[in-house]
């Protein structure tokens, strides 16, 4: 004949709260990753479609924007002297605003640029040159569009080429506002 010894209660209170934290963690686990699901979703979609990250990619904008840089834009009204960042052939150009519709852009043979007959200041330039330009100057800025041009006027292919053009609206990815790399030039941008 066999002897059961019954559990005790300290044994079988044991057993139960192991029991209990057992269900309780699964379900802190699962709210967890759910929430760090939804928290990652949100991310995505306000990095996406609110606040784009872009990387640079050539010269055309240094000294003020340079190769391996990453920055963050902003969907906003646009206006002369803003950086922007636009759709062109699949790929993303960053480029300044030099004009917008109805306005009169001419660059002279030193690459002074002048808006409406008045020469633009732009300390962002270091070295003026005509560029690649085969576009009739004076230029009437057309319609809903805006004349952008690169920093780095001798290399940068921009509006002044039939090849790039003006910009429409609907082009525009967003305002470059934010240098977030390299963590040393973190800051805003103009």
């Amino acid at each position: 004949m066999t002897d059961l010894q019954m559990p005790s209660v300290d044994a079988l209170e044991q057993e139960l709260a192991r029991e209990r934290y057992r269900k309780s963690f699964g379900r802190v686990l699962r709210s967890t990753i759910f929430y760090l699901l939804v928290v990652a979703a949100i991310a995505v979609l306000i990095a996406v479609l609110v606040l784009p990250m872009l990387q640079i990619v050539g010269t055309s904008m240094s000294d003020t924007l340079n190769d391996g840089e990453i920055v963050v834009a902003v969907h906003r009204k646009l206006a002369t002297g803003d950086i922007i960042a636009f759709y062109y052939n699949n790929t993303i150009l960053i480029k300044r605003v030099i004009a917008s519709e109805g306005q009169w852009v001419d660059i002279d043979e030193e690459g002074t640029v002048y808006v409406n007959g008045v020469a633009l200041r732009e300390p962002y330039v270091t070295e003026k040159a005509l560029g690649e330009c085969n576009i009739e100057l004076p230029y009437q800025v057309p319609d809903a569009k805006y004349f952008v041009m690169g920093d780095h006027r001798l290399t940068s292919i921009d509006s002044r080429n039939t090849a790039v053009g003006c910009v429409s609206e609907d082009m525009v990815v967003g305002e470059i506002f934010l240098r977030i790399w390299p963590i040393k030039a973190f800051g805003l941008i103009r």
